[in-house]
């Protein structure tokens, strides 16, 4: 697999630097390659700001330090060097998995301002669901820094896995996405240890993710990925995203899909490298979830 990632803290940090009626196309443009391969409805700046990104309709003299801040610290490098040693790790712990051809990063800075981006999110998240490319929005402070190139094998490994099991829109169930995440975040983990791991499998705790728990796994055999999400990401994305929030706390999929995934590792004796080509319903058996053909939405 042939990792490409795009030096756009660079082509971010003249971007800011340009009169302001020159910057959205100058976003467009270093977008492009990316909205290329992803089809979406809508103007790219649009979907841009409407997804957490930084503005390119007004001035912020936080952006210019924050990217050079990348820059200085190589960010681009540490992305590019974590995602070769972990798809190298992938490798080794099994032999022909199949990955895409050609991996691409679009890592972009994001408003410091959106509420569910720095408080929700905890300041980064990645995206990883088309085949190919890897999109990461961050919002560079003390905390976060470091973690990026860890967000990004968290994505790396949705990319290969998906590549070795089939996700299909419309038979996906809430199960098969939340142990994804868990298995992901493991993934992480069993690189480079648990201060690596995003703080999205932390932010729900006790007797709240307990509570969480029970209700995701009642719902594990739903099907569809118009439910997926609600379960995985909570209610604030939910109302982000303009759908009925269902009583699921924010992020409390990833915390419910690492109880899942260490249950199935400890009963295993696994790894999660070697775990990665395993469907989620494999994973929820190993892990003692008796899951029902089709969940009720609780």
């Amino acid at each position: 697999m042939e990792i490409i990632v795009h030096d756009t803290p660079r082509v971010m940090l003249d971007l800011v630097g340009l009169p302001l009626e020159r910057r959205p196309g100058a976003l467009r443009d270093m977008l492009a390659p990316m909205r290329e391969a992803i089809r979406m409805p809508g103007d790219s700046v649009d979907i841009h700001h409407g997804g957490g990104g930084f503005r390119v309709d007004r001035d912020d003299d936080r952006y210019a330090p924050a990217l050079r801040r990348m820059v200085d610290e190589d960010v681009r490098g540490q992305v590019e060097g974590a995602l070769t040693a972990a798809w190298q790790y992938l490798g080794d712990a099994v032999p022909g998995i199949k990955a895409p051809e050609t991996l691409q990063v679009m890592m972009v800075l994001g408003d410091p301002d959106d509420e569910y981006l720095m408080t929700t999110a905890g300041g980064y998240y990645g995206m990883g669901g088309a085949p190919g490319w890897l999109y990461l929005l961050v919002w560079p402070s003390d905390d976060v820094i470091g973690r990026i190139a860890h967000c990004a094998v968290h994505e790396l490994h949705h990319q290969v896995r998906y590549q070795n099991v089939d996700w299909n829109p419309v038979t996906v169930t809430v199960g098969e996405h939340v142990v994804a995440e868990g298995l992901a975040e493991a993934f992480v983990r069993e690189l480079s240890g648990s201060e690596a791991m995003g703080p999205w499998s932390g932010m729900v705790t006790g007797t709240e993710l307990d509570r969480a728990y029970d209700k995701i796994v009642a719902n594990a055999g739903l099907a569809g990925m118009q439910h997926t999400p609600g379960y995985v990401l909570g209610d604030a994305a939910m109302r982000r995203f303009g759908q009925e929030p269902l009583g699921i706390p924010d992020m409390a999929g990833y915390g419910v899909g690492l109880r899942i995934v260490d249950a199935h590792l400890a009963a295993s004796g696994l790894t999660a490298a070697a775990s990665t080509v395993l469907p989620g319903a494999d994973i929820l058996a190993g892990a003692g979830v008796a899951v029902s053909a089709r969940g009720d939405e609780a």
